[in-house]
């Protein structure tokens, strides 16, 4: 079974944390998400930097720049996995966008995601009916799980489809716009997970954009599985470096 179908099935509400690959420097990546794991995390998306993100907020963006000007690529994100699953046990999700994985090539990718121990993707810009009918098969080669991104102005129908093709979870963008954190959720943001929460998907659902502190991630998950940090992660090593990423996970957590 894939480790985050593995995942899911745990008693919990479950964070999973966004960074980007190759910042604050190049070869963070591997520490970064050894130390999240030992942090408690349950998930960790990694950020493929691309030139240009159109779902990503100024502080996501920013950090993207970085470690794209430090080296980063896919081939060398790749190399900086080759032993990832030696000394860390969750699942680790690729999230980028679809040109440097065509690039790259759709199948070489993913067959290098296997290699590595990847065990999902997300990639916003990926039409929905494109996966399904060109690439869907690929990536169950692999066993590899995409997730979809919907939004509070996706249409049921859509939602239903996602769900149909979906066999991990479905990631809940709290609001329209792009990326960035939050100190707490309006009326707005709980009609939508209500609305959400009420459509009995078979596939559970993670809410990301928006989460930043123990409020909104509590917030986050009282209909969800689970929640998403990613800028205000990326804020905090920003800030402080990498050498407090226990404090930020626990103080999300409630664990202080």
């Amino acid at each position: 079974m894939n480790r985050i179908n593995q995942k899911l099935q745990e008693d919990k509400k479950l964070l999973s944390i966004y960074f980007t690959a190759g910042y604050p420097s190049l070869n963070d990546t591997v520490g970064v998400i050894q130390d999240l794991e030992k942090s408690g995390v349950d998930m960790i998306e990694i950020g493929l930097p691309f030139s240009d993100p159109l779902a990503d907020g100024p502080t996501i963006q920013a950090s993207s720049t970085r470690a794209l000007e430090n080296g980063m690529t896919s081939e060398l994100l790749f190399s900086q996995l080759a032993t990832i699953r030696e000394t860390v046990s969750i699942p680790l999700i690729i999230m980028g966008y679809l040109n440097p994985m065509m690039q790259y090539g759709i199948e070489a990718f993913c067959a290098k995601c296997k290699e590595v121990g990847i065990d999902g993707l997300i990639i916003p810009d990926m039409p929905v009916a494109i996966y399904h009918e060109q690439y869907q098969a690929i990536f169950e080669k692999y066993g590899l799980i995409n997730v979809f991104l919907i939004t509070p102005q996706t249409s049921e129908e859509r939602i239903r489809f996602i769900d149909s093709i979906s066999n991990g979870f479905i990631y809940m963008v709290s609001s329209a716009g792009t990326t960035g954190a939050k100190n707490s959720f309006g009326n707005t943001q709980e009609t939508y997970f209500d609305r959400i929460g009420n459509m009995n998907l078979k596939n559970p659902q993670i809410v990301g954009f928006g989460i930043s502190n123990h409020e909104t991630f509590t917030q986050a998950t009282n209909k969800a599985k689970g929640a998403i940090i990613g800028s205000a992660f990326i804020k905090h090593i920003t800030t402080n470096g990498t050498k407090t990423i226990d404090t930020f996970v626990k103080d999300v957590l409630g664990d202080t």
